[in-house]
């Protein structure tokens, strides 16, 4: 998509703090981080919302689950713990088009989240 911000880090015309790459994903420091980590781990396949995910993306989306637990490990919080989100369209908070799992660690986090 020629609009999608994501999809312009991908291509390299927008800087990011990349902190992992793969043939199937990227992963990213948030600009407006919600904890001590907050990394976005985004797919390099153009995917609009979870909504859009088919059975056939099941890999795809399994791999995201994978690198944001190394990411995770990496970061120091595999054991204190960490939290994964997926936002799904306006109401839910998503405000980029392009499916991406938040990696949040370094604080508590309460129930309900938001």
């Amino acid at each position: 998509m020629a609009d999608c911000l994501f999809c312009k880090i991908r291509d390299g015309q927008i800087p990011a703090t990349k902190v992992h790459e793969d043939d199937l994903c990227f992963a990213i420091r948030d600009i407006k981080p919600q904890a001590p980590t907050h990394i976005l781990v985004i797919p390099k396949r153009h995917i609009s919302t979870l909504n859009d995910v088919q059975a056939e993306d099941a890999p795809l989306v399994g791999h995201l689950l994978v690198v944001a637990k190394t990411i995770a490990a990496g970061e120091g919080h595999g054991e204190p713990g960490w939290r994964t989100v997926f936002n799904v369209n306006e109401q839910a908070g998503q405000t980029v088009f392009h499916i991406h799992l938040h990696v949040l660690g370094g604080r508590a986090f309460g129930w309900p989240p938001g």
